[in-house]
């Protein structure tokens, strides 16, 4: 089944790539990896801001990474033409911006997780890391970088 056809059957639109808001491009390819820069959760358009454990539920934390998910996806999208060609989903790393005593940040990466692997299938589950910071740029509640292998 071609990705954009699952994409479809979960009402997913990919969006355009976001421009980047520091000194650094939104990818960067290298022989058959695709770095993707760190993504920030955005609500509405602008940063969804919150403190895992302070003001945001472990589901909501979950709910804003499967919406990095998605970004992330809009600019693989555009670094490869087509999703297709992803033969597997390697890494993601994921900041989410917690209290000190917050320990759940990695059910709130599960919702970008599992959200590529209902998208890529097989080549969808990836290996990951998931820290606790105190602070991510513009307030953000969750920040996530991916690496794809392209075949």
């Amino acid at each position: 089944m071609s990705i954009y056809t699952k994409l479809t059957e979960l009402n997913i639109t990919l969006p355009a790539v976001a421009t980047p808001a520091a000194a650094y491009v939104p990818f960067v390819q290298t022989g058959n990896l695709v770095f993707l820069s760190g993504h920030i959760a955005r609500k509405d358009g602008k940063p969804w801001v919150g403190q895992l454990g302070k003001n945001m539920t472990t589901e909501e934390g979950k709910a804003a990474a499967r919406a990095i998910a998605i970004e992330l996806m809009g600019t693989l999208n555009a670094a490869v033409g087509d999703l297709n060609k992803v033969k597997r989903i390697v890494k993601l790393m994921s900041l989410v911006n917690s209290t000190g005593d917050f320990t759940e940040q990695h059910l709130v990466t599960n919702g970008a997780s599992e959200l590529l692997g209902q998208v890529f299938g097989a080549a969808g589950i990836h290996a990951r890391s998931a820290f606790g910071v105190a602070q991510i740029p513009m307030g953000a509640c969750v920040e996530i970088e991916l690496i794809a292998e392209i075949g």
